[in-house]
């Protein structure tokens, strides 16, 4: 039996499931669930995200012109879901869901979520407005703690715990075992075991010296 064909849908999965922080001029913040998110270039470094013009924090965005991208992981599957599914015209997702505000390093208005593992400050620079969604395309500066920030009494204490957690001695950051989330098809996922690095199928095998 062939495959059937369907009419045009969502059908690129998995994806990754972020919790999008944001606030206007005058202060007012949310957070947003997003999976329709991505990488678009190398260099310059750029990203997207797309989001419907009548959610809350669509025109918070448009606004100020930022955003954080704050990656996900298992320890927060119930933030991501509970601020998809909530407005913030009504809720204050922050105090709900027990996410702590932090101040962004290159951005004037919008927070991060202090409980992510990376935070991804990003920065306007086009609108394509496409249909039910509107895409808009950012400059990225990704926030991992660096040492000398991790070694001081000023770091607030959720952003410690992820930083003792996973950042390892030689200074690697160990993002594959911060339990990352997915998404796929309604349903969310943590990352499973590791098939192979980067160009593993091609890489020459170690040859092994006979013992004389």
């Amino acid at each position: 039996m062939g495959k059937e064909l369907w009419k045009p849908g969502n059908m690129v999965y998995p994806l990754p499931a972020v919790m999008v922080s944001c606030a206007d001029k005058e202060g007012h913040d949310n957070i947003i669930t997003i999976a329709w998110t991505g990488t678009i270039c190398t260099n310059p470094a750029m990203l997207y995200i797309s989001v419907r013009p009548t959610r809350y924090s669509y025109h918070l965005i448009r606004e100020s012109g930022e955003f954080v991208v704050n990656l996900t992981t298992k320890d927060l599957v119930k933030a991501t879901d509970w601020c998809g599914v909530r407005s913030g015209r009504d809720v204050d997702k922050w105090s709900e869901m027990h996410l702590t505000r932090g101040n962004a390093q290159t951005l004037i208005y919008a927070p991060i979520i202090e409980e992510s593992p990376v935070n991804i400050e990003c920065q306007v620079v086009k609108v394509e407005e496409l249909g039910s969604h509107h895409m808009l395309v950012a400059l990225p500066d990704y926030r991992i703690l660096p040492p000398e920030v991790a070694d001081t009494l000023a770091m607030p204490p959720h952003a410690r715990a992820v930083y003792d957690r996973f950042m390892q001695d030689n200074g690697k950051f160990a993002l594959n075992k911060t339990g990352l989330l997915a998404y796929s098809h309604g349903e969310y996922f943590d990352l499973g075991k590791s098939l192979g690095t980067f160009g593993y199928s091609v890489k020459k095998k170690k040859k092994v010296k006979k013992k004389k």
